[in-house]
């Protein structure tokens, strides 16, 4: 059985309006979720065997946070270009083309195109993965290479919001 986990960035901050979409950085609220996040993955003891992440600061920050809480370096964290600006049958070969070896991976990066191809995996209808929203997807394969649209089930979907009291 493989596992997916699709994490959309936390909240990113506009307040720069130099900087390029790309370079754009976490804002306040997104420093609390990511951490906040990392631990609730963490807690479900759902630790994924790999993260991937898109370029984009924002993502890659989330990841980090994540791979702290996970007791992971940022040096264990793959940066793959393709994911910013990925359409869903982007994102499908990135999955389809890992190592075995991984039983679950964990890719951090945007919407629309995470929502869309959450939904494509698993014939679900998510309406919007939200900030730091972290989906869970299982496919019954034991190769990446077999998953194809509408091969997943949907474990959960989870964000911030969701655990607002506790925050």
């Amino acid at each position: 059985m493989k596992s997916l986990f699709l994490t959309r960035h936390a909240k990113s901050s506009w307040d720069h309006a130099g900087l390029s979409d790309i370079d754009r950085p976490l804002n306040n609220r997104g420093k609390k979720a990511a951490p906040f996040m990392g631990q609730l993955i963490y807690d479900k003891a759902d630790i994924p065997d790999l993260l991937i992440s898109s370029p984009a600061k924002r993502a890659f920050s989330t990841a980090k946070e994540f791979a702290k809480i996970f007791g992971l370096i940022e040096d264990d964290i793959i940066v793959n270009n393709t994911i910013y600006g990925a359409g869903p049958y982007q994102l499908l070969d990135i999955v389809k083309n890992q190592d075995n070896l991984h039983h679950s991976l964990m890719l951090f990066g945007h919407n629309p195109t995470f929502t869309t191809f959450a939904n494509m995996v698993s014939n679900e209808n998510i309406f919007n993965i939200v900030t730091c929203g972290v989906v869970r997807i299982d496919f019954n394969f034991p190769n990446w290479i077999d998953i194809e649209y509408g091969s997943g089930n949907l474990i959960y979907y989870d964000y911030p919001k969701k655990h607002k009291k506790k925050q």
